[in-house]
């Protein structure tokens, strides 16, 4: 009768045993319901990059020397880098230079190891097409300048920082 009797206190501890996890899961649970969104409605809000973000590469035409620095650099070999070697001065003079956003893992070994610093990282993330062949930025696409998320008027920024989840 005993090994019934305890068969049961047993079964009786594992069930409450349970339910208090179960409880706890279930608190933790409402405990988040209560949170406000995190997540943005993109098109219409942005989230400001942080200050070290890498995004699309800008490039100064008149600062480069074409070193190809950038190239041996690059873990992939991606900048193209057409030069001319102009005897009469003795200098390379560049005639493209091209990257491939399809291809570019956004290291940033280009950036920071450009002896002349005619490459920058800038916050433009939006760099999605129809046609891969668009990705290919030759030195014009790349001169552009970005246009930043706080000066855009027609939509609303969202802070990266905890004050904005207080919200």
């Amino acid at each position: 009768m005993f090994p019934m009797v305890t068969g049961f206190m047993n079964y009786g501890h594992q069930t409450v045993r349970a339910a208090r996890y179960i409880g706890q899961g279930f608190m933790i649970t409402l405990s988040h319901a209560n949170r406000l969104p995190v997540t943005i409605q993109y098109p219409y809000e942005k989230l400001i990059t942080s200050e070290r973000f890498r995004g699309r590469i800008h490039f100064e035409f008149d600062k480069c020397i074409a070193c190809e620095v950038c190239v041996r650099v690059c873990p992939i070999d991606l900048p193209v880098v057409d030069w001319k070697f102009e005897t009469d001065i003795r200098k390379k003079r560049l005639l493209n230079y091209s990257i491939d956003f399809g291809i570019c893992i956004f290291c940033g070994n280009c950036v920071e190891y450009c002896p002349t610093n005619c490459l920058s990282m800038t916050e433009e993330y939006e760099l999605s097409t129809y046609d891969r062949h668009e990705l290919n930025y030759n030195q014009i696409a790349l001169g552009r300048l970005p246009m930043s998320v706080i000066d855009d008027y027609t939509i609303r920024t969202v802070l990266n920082s905890p004050q904005s989840k207080t919200r």
